[in-house]
Parts: C-alpha cells; sequence; structure tokens
C-alpha cells in the first residue's frame, strides 16, 4: 500500500512547487491536497464524504487563514487517533519562536520554502527513502476509533 503525503498549503503557486519537487525527484507518492488546517483536519477525521489513507506523511504550511499549522498540529496530537502522525513543516518562516513552536509539537522536520531548490529536493529524496524502508502504523480516523 503506497504512502500518501497530505499537503496542508493554502498558496497555489507553493503547492505547485511542491507537487514539481516531488515529480522532479521522481517520488510517486499520491498527494492529497487541503488547503488550510480545518480542511485537514475535517478530512483526518473522516468527516468527509472520500475516507483518508490509512497511511501518509503531513507535509503543513505553517501560516494559512482559518487555521494554521501550529493550532492543527495541536488538534493532531491531542487526538487518540491522529496523534501518531508523521508531521513536517513547509514554512517561509525563519523564526526561532515558530521553529520551537514546532519541534515542541514533536514534529519530524521544519523546512524552509526559500531552501525548496537542491535542499527541498534532498528533502523529498530523504522522504522517500524514509518511507520505503520505515514501517509506518496505520491511522485511523474518528469514526473508525483507536486501534486495538
Amino acid at each position: 500500500m503506497p504512502l500518501n503525503i497530505i499537503l496542508v498549503e493554502d498558496d497555489d503557486g507553493d503547492a505547485k512547487a511542491i507537487r514539481r519537487a516531488f515529480t522532479k525527484a521522481k517520488v510517486a507518492n499520491p498527494i492529497i491536497r487541503k488547503r488550510d488546517g480545518l480542511e485537514a483536519l475535517a478530512y483526518l477525521r473522516g468527516e468527509e464524504e472520500t475516507p483518508p489513507p490509512s497511511s501518509y506523511i503531513l507535509l503543513v504550511d505553517l501560516n494559512m487563514p482559518r487555521m494554521g499549522g501550529l493550532e492543527l498540529i495541536r488538534e493532531i496530537r491531542a487526538s487518540p487517533e491522529l496523534r501518531s502522525a508523521v508531521i513536517f513543516i513547509t514554512t517561509t518562516s525563519n523564526a526561532k519562536q515558530d521553529k520551537r513552536g514546532a519541534y515542541d509539537l514533536n514534529v519530524a522536520g521544519y523546512v524552509l520554502k526559500s531552501n525548496a531548490g537542491a535542499d527541498f529536493l534532498e528533502l523529498v529524496g530523504a522522504l522517500d527513502k524514509y518511507w520505503k524502508v520505515v514501517e509506518m502504523p496505520e491511522m485511523r480516523t474518528a469514526r473508525q476509533g483507536v486501534p486495538r
């Protein structure tokens, strides 16, 4: 079963750039885009018609309308069904408090979009190797309940 990438990104240009980076790195994993934290949270909780995949990595923009990245991650970490999600931040913010806030919420990485050239391609390649090697837990939605 392929590992899905859930991209939580409000900016169309950034979303296209991230998709291009995955294509350029020859990473063919499915990418599901959600435009903000509220939309992503509803999807992950199984509140949409299409259920979320059973295995995924989240790429989350930090600054978004309605619900930003840190608030989304707080909600995910507070949920017994979702708290084990692997989350990477993608952002333009190089502020120390944003980095600390993200790592305090146990993100797997914090990536600056300004490094979206070679550095981002290197990250994408590393992620590709990561999900080919690591055993990912099957995720559950609130509707499905906590795995036993």
